[in-house]
């Protein structure tokens, strides 16, 4: 029975306790944080709870497409938090502050402009578990970029061939190139060439991962999670490769092929970008 309670039970939804903690920051997008929680809505299992942290200038939860998913997850039988985080201090705080309202074994941080294929969460669930490292991810594609083939940003995909293992990431590190594979749609046609194990996907050697990640709580934990947040500005930006690379170093992380999570491609709510978070907190 899946922990999602279809609409014949909306008036006695399914409890469930949560095996994930969905944690969602989000300032000003409105539609598209709609259009994130109707990817979530569409989500089976595990069983998971929904926390945004909500730093708009209006109450996003006052706006009508926003509440109407908000009433879809909590007849499905998901529990909904949405709580006002202000003021505003940057993004390494806002991410802080959610991890700290965590209870389940496992978090997912997904960005608030980030539409979910259906079956997703159930994947990247199986694949934590399956692989026992601290996280993993699927990277967001830009579908605009479907026509945009980029072979030689592909010469970095590595599929893990054993166990994850702990990995020493840093920008001088030779794997630090893998940051090419989550531009525009690489991993869109990656996947349309790769030979795919019967379960329908495969973990990959990453970088870092942005906009869709799925922790083991208790890596997260261990390395700190973002505690970091005290020593950067507001306007930073790469607060979660930070978080990665400490997690990478204790228990490893993959990112999973072929990623069902799409960008939106909205405009940045971040225009200003005065540090990058590993140049301040980061040794090398």
């Amino acid at each position: 029975m899946v922990s999602r309670a279809s609409a014949a039970d909306w008036t006695r939804p399914l409890t469930h306790r949560p095996a994930v903690d969905v944690l969602i920051p989000t300032a000003d997008r409105p539609a598209e944080l709609a259009v994130t929680l109707a990817g979530l809505a569409a989500q089976d299992d595990p069983a998971f709870r929904v926390v945004i942290s909500d730093q708009s200038q209006a109450p996003v939860e006052q706006v009508p497409a926003v509440e109407a998913m908000v009433r879809v997850l909590r007849a499905q039988g998901r529990p909904v938090d949405i709580v006002r985080h202000l003021p505003h201090r940057g993004m390494a705080e806002q991410r802080q502050y959610l991890f700290e309202y965590t209870a389940a074994p496992a978090c997912l941080y997904l960005d608030d402009d980030v539409w979910l294929e259906p079956g997703a969460l159930t994947v990247m669930q199986s694949a934590l578990d399956e692989l026992d490292c601290g996280f993993v991810g699927m990277a967001v594609q830009g579908l605009s970029h479907l026509d945009d083939r980029r072979p030689d940003e592909w010469h970095t995909f590595e599929p893990w061939a054993g166990p994850v293992t702990p990995e020493k990431m840093s920008r001088s590190a030779a794997g630090h190139e893998r940051w090419m594979l989550h531009n525009a749609a690489n991993l869109t046609h990656i996947a349309a060439q790769v030979a795919l194990p019967e379960k329908g996907w495969l973990p990959y050697r990453v970088a870092w991962i942005g906009g869709c990640v799925l922790y083991r709580r208790a890596a997260l934990a261990a390395a700190g999670a973002f505690s970091f947040w005290t020593t950067l500005p507001a306007d930073h930006v790469g607060e979660d490769v930070v978080a990665q690379w400490a997690v990478m170093r204790r228990r490893g992380g993959a990112g999973i092929l072929p990623s069902g999570a799409v960008h939106l491609e909205a405009p940045t709510t971040l225009p200003e970008r005065s540090l990058d978070a590993p140049d301040a907190v980061l040794d090398g």
